[in-house]
């Protein structure tokens, strides 16, 4: 039994989330969540409330009233570049820089052991 969960458009850079999604992959949801839970940056928020999703899906699909945690593993993870928003900002003598605002795709499998 598989499921998964997704997260689109989510406000940061494809970069900063992999360095924290390359953490939890392949290791149970229980062990994921405390990795998630642990970190102080703003990409382990994302990445735990799209993880908490999927849990949330395979529970649905599974129809079990109880979930132990050790048994479920997150099997794939991956981000993917969404579009980026390119902003301007004004520099001097009329010149203008161009800001890239990033933004990713968050996608995560969870699966039985």
């Amino acid at each position: 039994m598989e499921a998964k969960a997704i997260g689109r458009y989510l406000r940061i850079s494809p970069l900063k989330l992999r360095k924290v999604i390359n953490q939890i992959r392949d290791k149970s949801v229980k062990e994921a969540f405390f990795i998630l839970k642990n970190l102080p940056n703003k990409a382990a928020k994302m990445a735990y409330k799209v993880l908490n999703s999927a849990v949330a899906n395979y529970k649905q699909l599974s129809g079990e009233a109880t979930l132990d945690l050790n048994e479920i593993k997150v099997k794939i993870a991956f981000v993917n570049q969404a579009p980026v928003l390119r902003r301007i900002m004004p520099r001097a003598r009329g010149r203008a820089d161009v800001l890239r605002k990033q933004s990713s795709h968050l996608f995560i499998l969870v699966e039985k052991k």
